[in-house]
């Protein structure tokens, strides 16, 4: 179990992130067109899993426009954005943000990957939700970075991530 904060206030997590050098659990998660998706989708490319509580906050969508940013001419990366939110609503955020880099995924079927990646909250007013966090995978869906941001409310470390996908 991890420890992260909304504002100050202690919320802890189902598990801990991923290993890195570890072999990513696999997910099904719901795309836009109401799809299951799994790893196995993204076969062959880096993966940058930016895993963020809701788009309809300000930190979510900022760090999604700016992987969305980063991720453009990148043939060989799939930059995911997963939430609670429903399919739809994460489309009406793309279209009117224009983040068409990346692609969302919903967990409205299931919280396995939440509880699979370690990030379920299990308590606090988000409970039943994601923490924030950046898990990088290679070709081959093995963990190559991972950050639990500490605070809800703060940005990721772009750089980072970025750094190790080259």
């Amino acid at each position: 179990m991890a420890q992260v904060t909304l504002k100050g206030n202690a919320i802890n997590t189902n598990g801990d992130l991923p290993n890195v050098g570890s072999k990513a659990p696999d997910f099904v998660l719901v795309d836009g067109d109401l799809n299951d998706v799994s790893l196995s989708d993204f076969s062959g490319k880096k993966k940058l899993l930016n895993i963020v509580p809701s788009l309809d906050t300000p930190v979510c969508a900022v760090s999604t426009k700016r992987f969305n940013e980063q991720a453009k001419g990148r043939d060989d990366l799939a930059v995911l954005i997963i939430s609670a939110d429903l399919p739809f609503a994460q489309g009406r955020f793309c279209e009117a943000e224009s983040t068409h880099e990346v692609k969302t995924l919903s967990m409205m079927r299931s919280r396995n990957f939440a509880k699979d990646y370690g990030v379920l909250l299990v308590d606090g007013p988000l409970s039943g939700i994601t923490a924030r966090a950046v898990v990088v995978l290679d070709e081959n869906d093995n963990v190559t970075y991972t950050e639990l941001v500490p605070e809800i409310a703060q940005e990721p470390d772009y750089d980072k991530a970025m750094q190790v996908l080259g």
